[in-house]
């Protein structure tokens, strides 16, 4: 029984560890555009704005594919 236990919580340890890896979807680009962009070109601005430019394209195509298509909204 408490192999058991070690084992369920060795299993959910690795699951967690998975999921928290993972990268966050580019409907989340809003805020994480500019930060994105302050990471990888933290002293060019004229990078830094062409990055920001192309990643808030991308999720304007994105968001325009994934559209949600309800009867309210």
């Amino acid at each position: 029984m408490l192999k058991k236990v070690f084992l369920a919580a060795a299993a959910s340890l690795v699951l967690a560890g998975g999921t928290m890896t993972m990268s966050p979807a580019p409907a989340m680009a809003c805020s994480g555009c500019h930060k994105a962009a302050k990471a990888a070109y933290p002293t060019d601005k004229v990078k830094r704005h062409d990055y920001f430019k192309h990643c808030k394209a991308h999720h304007k195509a994105w968001k325009k594919v994934h559209k949600k298509h309800h009867l309210f909204g």
